[in-house]
């Protein structure tokens, strides 16, 4: 495992084969804070600290430094042979927390320091130096332990299940949330963890600090919500702390932020008498007393200040009449309350929308195990309140301390005219086995109070659809950046959500009007009819057969629009992009390339569209609005009667590496198709080559000012007069051969990402309520492995045509024939082969129907012959019945 303190250190070229370190690092950028939290008045009662175990992993810690009173012991986990810090960053940290030098007050001088050297000097550690410290913590019996790490991986099981150890041994631990802001969907790991109290960085006038990563979680995408975090925030600016040998220093960071809280709570944990501790505090009853103690901001967003700054004082009141017992982090969800709620209170509910998903997590301070005891309720304040449905998700076992309950929220059809304001609570009772020395079990009864802005369900053409479902991002798998001028920052993990890297391009969607709602199932899962948009970006997943042809349905029969906005694709730059991972000890090769382009021209076929394998670089115009294309691919394919926008760009793949030497030598650039706009049925398709202009994570320029006008295109046919002008419009289509067309690679397993790949087709609890665990709309009646029905012909010839009627052309192979088949199901692959022209196949949706009522008819004649014959039977038997 390597760390590094800034990220410089990433600015290597990940385009060649070279050794590259990327997991945890240190977290932490460049005043004495103690008195800004009133630690002097807990100081003046006689709480210092005393007999609170505080470990430090970190660099390590000079055994005789000036500033410490207690170094308890010192261990040393790496493969150098020294205890000492070499680098500074393990000594500051324990200055913040219990430093005795007066320029440089820690807030526990008191409390007993055990450093564990966890770095080199070289900033670089392993996962497997830091499981034996942790069991080393655990079996020592530490009371708290504070992380200024962090990193991306929380699918590092060993690492992320030890923390869940440590926890569960009444350890709490406090964890830095992580450098990466300003950026959304940056936290960092362990910090993320529900059972860790994960700190963010502000400075001294209460604004976030802009190093300080932001939320959401992102374990839970594609098919739930994530969490609120950080827990809580505290200063992280210009801190003084200890140096290696002696005097102070100030460093900024959210590595200075987590032992401002460490102090904290070793401070507060001295208030416990010593033989009580272990009954009254842990993990959950700690992180209670600082969120419930912690005073909120004005103007940040939850996602950004979890809870609010610090308040020992607060949080010393709270602990000193605890009782041991179970609540909701947060508590108050208030869709009035902005900007504390966003991004929830920037978009009301309505009926017929996908369900609004919040992710709450339960603390358990009873016990480090806990169930619900049944399931959660909603209690409306008024009769208003029943026009709202909540389908809940919750941990069927809390543990270690925690678990979350996930509300799915949807206004009920009746709803539908409905404007105004809910109100109400929902109640979940937990409880705990009995602790030492009691004979019933714990329980305890938690509120999560509710008020919901509720408006009348928009029009189709204002309700847009996003695509999570078939995003996939680090770190199941190597999934690269977007943009590859960005050097230092190699993986795209950030989440590819709404609220977290698109949560600039959300706002802006919303003040122009629009609803967006997320999908985090396939597109069986939606009824198009709904929707004016769908809305595809950076998408880097397969589509499941079933995906495709609805697609095509839903656009040329239902109207849907269709907006797509893609990454480059070209596997020989993914080859060299590979690196050696010293953690793992082996060579990571990126799985796809900012977007799957081979999947997204499957899905795109039917539409006679598709992308090439050019990585184009350069600045562009449209009517005076400037923007950057940043690793963007081509367009190759596009039907005649289309509208194509091109411009010069540098190729930079490595395919184009030949020609970039020539038009480095002064040669034009070439013109590359990279906007497309197309009629195609009832419904209308823009296709653009690059996201990064909507991506935050990493933009130059933004194009919002043409998603707007694609938007107006593909939801209400409003045409915009320079993209749809007569000199872009195609008078012969756009066609480059399969062959020629990007490959899917084939030495990647994609099994092991994929929500598709080997998956079975299921509409999950982020879709409508009507088709949850079917296979979606017009599908669930169907099985899985059954031949699907085609659906209503179209006539390709309003756009369409000049690809389709194309012998090259191919339809999308919705069925394949299996052994032992029966003639039916052969009949029917017959009809869905690739090589079927369209006349084919419109004779086929006349003649099937034709077949089947032929036979019905010979079926229902021969059932009334035997009928009558039985009848004729049964007269004759009772008239010999008679006679005798």
């Amino acid at each position: 495992m390597s760390f590094s303190e800034k990220e410089k250190h990433f600015h290597h070229s990940v385009l060649s084969n070279s050794s590259l370190n990327w997991s945890r690092h240190l977290l932490i950028q460049r005043s004495q804070v103690t008195s800004l939290f009133g630690a002097d008045a807990l100081w003046r009662k006689g709480y210092t600290g005393a007999k609170v175990k505080m470990a430090i992993f970190d660099t390590g810690i000079r055994a005789d430094h000036p500033h410490f009173r207690n170094i308890k012991e010192r261990t040393n986990w790496t493969n150098e042979d020294t205890l000492n810090d070499n680098l500074g960053h393990g000594t500051f940290v324990a200055g913040v927390i219990a430093g005795e030098d007066a320029e440089c007050l820690g807030f526990a001088p008191d409390t007993e320091i055990y450093a564990f050297r966890v770095f080199t000097d070289a900033q670089v550690s392993y996962t497997s130096w830091f499981l034996d410290a942790f069991n080393y913590a655990i079996a020592i019996n530490m009371d708290v332990l504070n992380l200024s790490i962090g990193g991306p991986d929380y699918l590092d099981l060993p690492f992320v299940e030890k923390v869940w150890e440590i926890t569960a041994n009444n350890i709490i631990m406090v964890s830095a949330i992580g450098n990466d802001g300003p950026l959304y969907g940056t936290l960092n790991n362990p910090a993320d963890q529900s059972d860790v109290i994960g700190v963010g960085g502000i400075d001294y006038s209460d604004h976030i600090a802009s190093f300080s990563s932001r939320g959401m979680s992102t374990w839970e995408i594609p098919h739930g919500y994530g969490r609120v975090k950080p827990d809580v925030v505290a200063y992280g600016r210009e801190i003084m702390g200890s140096k290696i040998s002696t005097g102070c220093k100030q460093l900024s960071g959210t590595s200075v932020a987590s032992p401002v809280v460490a102090g904290v709570v070793c401070l507060l944990v001295s208030i416990i008498p010593e033989n009580r501790r272990k009954e009254i505090l842990n993990p959950a009853s700690m992180k209670q007393a600082l969120v419930e103690g912690a005073a909120k901001l004005v103007g940040p967003n939850m996602y950004e200040q979890g809870a609010g700054r610090v308040d020992l004082l607060e949080s010393f009141e709270i602990l000193k009449s605890y009782q041991p017992r179970a609540s909701i982090f947060p508590s108050i969800l208030d869709y009035t309350n902005c900007p504390y709620t966003w991004p929830f209170c920037r978009q009301a509910l309505y009926s017929g929308a996908m369900p609004v998903i919040f992710n709450a997590t339960i603390l358990n301070g009873m016990g480090v195990i806990g169930y619900v005891q049944s399931p959660p309720t909603w209690h409306p304040s008024t009769e208003e309140g029943n026009l709202l449905r909540i389908h809940f998700t919750y941990s069927e076992v809390i543990w270690p301390w925690t678990g979350y309950l996930a509300l799915h929220m949807q206004i009920k059809e009746e709803g539908a005219h409905f404007s105004g304001v809910i109100e109400g609570n929902v109640t979940v009772r937990i409880f705990s086995p009995p602790a030492q020395g009691e004979k019933t079990a714990r329980t305890s009864t938690c509120v999560l109070q509710l008020k919901l802005n509720v408006v009348p369900t928009p029009p189709r053409s204002k309700r847009i659809l996003w695509d999570q479902f078939h995003s996939i991002k680090y770190p199941p798998g190597y999934i690269p950046r977007d943009s590859l001028d960005v050097r230092n920052d190699i993986l795209d993990w950030h989440g590819d959500h709404l609220h977290t890297n698109f949560h600039i391009m959300f706002n802006m969607l919303r003040d122009a009007g629009y609803y967006v709602e997320t999908l985090g199932s396939p597109f069986t899962c939606f009824d198009a009819s709904h929707y004016g948009t769908l809305l595809l970006v950076d998408l880097e997943d397969e589509y499941f057969q079933e995906e495709i042809e609805k697609l095509r349905d839903d656009v040329i029969n239902t109207g849907l629009g269709l907006a797509v906005f893609a990454e480059w694709y070209n596997v020989d730059t993914m080859v060299k992009m590979r690196f050696f991972d010293d953690n793992t000890r082996s060579w990571w090769t990126p799985v796809t390339g900012g977007a799957n382009i081979p999947a997204l021209n499957d899905l795109l076929e039917p539409f006679g569209i598709a992308f090439g394998d050019k990585i184009l670089n350069g600045d562009f115009s449209i009517d005076g609005e400037h923007s950057r294309y940043a690793s963007g691919t081509d367009i190759v394919r596009f039907p005649r009667d289309g509208y194509i926008h091109s411009f010069p760009f540098l190729d930079s793949s490595e395919s184009g590496a030949t020609q970039n030497v020539l038009l480095n030598s002064g040669m034009n650039k070439a013109d590359s198709p990279i906007l497309g706009l197309l009629d195609a049925g009832e419904g209308h398709i823009a296709v653009y080559g690059d996201s990064n202009c909507l991506d935050s994570s990493h933009m130059v320029t933004n194009c919002y000012w043409l998603l707007r006008k694609i938007l107006d295109f593909t939801g209400s046919n409003i045409k915009d007069p320079v993209l749809f002008s007569e000199s872009a419009k195609q008078d012969v289509p756009l066609y480059e051969d399969d062959n020629r067309l990007p490959s899917r690679r084939t030495d990647v397993n994609y099994t092991l990402y994929s929500a598709v790949t080997g998956k079975d087709l299921i509409c999950r609890s982020d879709s409508r309520f009507e088709v949850w665990g079917t296979k979606g709309y017009n599908l669930h009646v169907r099985g899985r492995n059954k031949i699907m029905p085609g659906h209503h012909v179209i006539d390709l010839g309003r756009g369409l045509n000049s690809t389709f009627g194309s012998s090259r052309s191919r339809r999308p192979k919705f069925t394949k024939k299996r052994k032992g088949d029966s003639l039916g199901n052969r009949y029917f692959s017959l009809l869905y082969r690739d090589e079927l022209d369209v006349p084919e196949l419109v004779a086929s949706h006349w003649v099937v129907p034709a077949i089947v009522a032929v036979t019905g008819f010979v079926l229902i004649l021969s059932i009334w012959r035997i009928h009558h014959k039985r009848r004729r039977r049964r007269r004759s038997a009772s008239g010999r019945l008679a006679n005798l």
